[in-house]
């Protein structure tokens, strides 16, 4: 169980990533409605994050939290806000999911 929801605390990281982008492209009331999604999902991710690591190894849980918010993040950016797909970039980020994985098999609980 803590492990979903660690990866669920990583998907609300990914989230409040793009209601940072969304409210960076609009003014006034909208851009406010983003900054309330942010911090709700910053909330949750650190509620989610925190309940977690109360089963999970802080390094292992830590690793893997920031690596689901990276990794999501970068596909948002390229998938959403139109950045670049470069070779590398997209090297480097599978070499973070493998890594990812990684900690998830020889993480002791």
């Amino acid at each position: 169980m803590s492990w979903i929801l660690l990866i669920i605390a990583g998907l609300f990281e990914v989230a409040f990533a793009f209601c940072l982008g969304r409210a960076k492209e609009v003014n006034g009331i909208t851009a406010t409605y983003w900054y309330i999604g942010f911090l709700v999902c910053l909330t949750a991710s650190m509620l989610l994050l925190i309940r977690a690591t109360q089963e999970l190894p802080i390094g292992t849980a830590y690793a893997v939290w920031t690596g689901i918010g990276a990794v999501g993040t970068v596909l948002v950016g390229i998938l959403i806000f139109k950045e670049p797909a470069t070779f590398w970039r997209l090297f480097f980020i599978v070499t973070l999911i493998v890594s990812i994985v990684g900690l998830k098999v020889v993480a002791s609980s």
